[in-house]
């Protein structure tokens, strides 16, 4: 062992010190040899934060931020055990965490760098299961640069039932509605259906257009509850195959049809009473949004409603500029997603032959459901090492916690929003919200 090597011990426990001052966090950090050091006074070592190796110590001094702590946890060199990532994160206050690196004493923290940054490295390789290395995840293109049917199968191909370990039984992937705060997962996706559908006012004999159908939830739903005809476009192999074997299984083949197809590509004008878009937004990227409400306009009737559930940012001077998170999910989990704010999606609505009826914030919903997916996918980590490696299982994880704690925040949000297709005269709507609630 060399001298540097000798060093870094005790180099480790004053840095880890000094975080713990600053961060009063409730958990602790287990390092390579073992050793377990409080984050905070009275802290608990259930959860623990375990540091692998000498060498994640260097990478984070080298080059801290929020892709270096993805990559080492896909690797496993930096890890969470006794819990999930979400209730590590629950265990410290954000705002401390936020500004650690404002607040800590560089200086220190400089002098106890030299054993790690002097001691060689002691890194291995690992394959990350990253988008294409070349960093095509096309943000910032148009349709016609993107490789849009690539980026989606990246993420749902990754098998139907790793998505089972973690969702409902209807495997609805978006925001679920829970009416208080202890109904179950199903109960809440349940009720979400239904409140689309009755903010659509679906009728028997209507023609809904489902874009980016998943795996049938909605369709299946809208069709058996509401006795519309439902046509649903994806451009995900597995989803398509798991929907339509689910239309066969509820006998609606004479109400529902599917198809692999990109829904700009659609070319019934006029065709759709409504339409729903749940969550398949975030895909379509900042230079793509005018053709997105273009095409929904064309394809509407005269008076027909438009929903649209989106994730959105909160907002500000710099909305469109890409963020440490996002360049971290676009490039391990949603290859050219990019997050529209409310205010753009209202103006984009009007400006392209909208009426907006309504707008409704689902903020700390999302939070529940998150909440919800990571502790069954945590439960069922095992089964998801099997199915889709242990990089990729931990990377859901901590992008379930990341995303989670921001709905909590509020950096991130999550609107229902419903527009009219514009035509003269009154909307014919009641006149009051009273139906959607009852």
């Amino acid at each position: 062992m060399t001298a540097d090597a000798d060093r870094r011990l005790p180099a480790a426990r004053r840095i880890i010190a000094h975080v713990a001052d600053l961060l009063r966090a409730d958990l602790s950090v287990r390092l390579w040899n073992g050793e377990v050091l409080p984050l905070g006074p009275d802290a608990r070592d259930d959860i623990q934060i375990v540091i692998a190796r000498p060498s994640v110590v260097r990478r984070l001094l080298l080059k801290p931020g929020l892709m270096t702590l993805f990559e080492m946890f896909a690797s496993g060199d930096l890890r969470v055990e006794g819990g999930s990532p979400l209730e590590a994160a629950d265990r410290w206050d954000h705002g401390r965490a936020v500004h650690l690196a404002k607040r800590a004493d560089k200086m220190m923290v400089a002098r106890e760098a030299v054993p790690f940054l002097l001691g060689g490295s002691d890194d291995t390789a690992t394959q990350l299961p990253a988008w294409d290395a070349t960093g095509d995840d096309g943000v910032g293109r148009d349709k016609g640069a993107r490789r849009d049917q690539d980026f989606i199968q990246f993420h749902y191909d990754v098998g139907n039932d790793f998505y089972g370990l973690f969702l409902d039984p209807r495997m609805v992937y978006s925001s679920a509605y829970f009416t208080r705060p202890d109904a179950s997962l199903e109960e809440a996706q349940a009720e979400k259906l239904d409140r689309i559908c009755r903010k659509l006012r679906l009728q028997p004999g209507q023609r809904l257009l489902d874009v980016g159908c998943g795996w049938g939830g909605l369709a299946c739903w809208a069709a058996e509850n509401y006795g519309v005809n439902v046509h649903g476009v994806t451009l995900s192999q597995a989803q398509l195959d798991h929907a339509r074997a689910r239309v066969r299984l509820l006998k609606l083949e004479d109400r529902v049809t599917l198809e692999l197809k990109d829904y700009r590509e659609v070319d019934e004008p006029g065709g759709y009473d409504a339409i729903a878009q749940v969550e398949m937004f975030e895909h379509a990227g900042f230079a793509n949004h005018e053709r997105h409400f273009n095409q929904m306009h064309r394809l509407l009737k005269p008076g027909g409603l438009y929903f649209h559930q989106a994730s959105v940012r909160r907002g500000g001077r710099d909305a469109i500029r890409p963020t440490a998170t996002t360049r971290v999910i676009t490039r391990f989990i949603f290859p050219g997603g990019e997050l529209d704010t409310i205010g753009m999606t209202v103006t984009n609505l009007g400006r392209l032959g909208f009426e907006t009826l309504d707008v409704e914030d689902m903020r700390e919903h999302f939070e529940l459901t998150l909440r919800e997916w990571t502790r069954r996918l945590y439960e069922n980590r095992e089964a998801a090492y099997e199915m889709v490696g242990e990089a990729r299982a931990r990377l859901w994880l901590i992008y379930f916690a990341l995303f989670a704690k921001g709905f909590e925040r509020g950096s991130v949000l999550v609107y229902q929003t419903v527009a009219q297709r514009r035509r003269p005269g009154p909307s014919g709507l009641p006149l009051d919200r009273k139906s959607l609630y009852l």
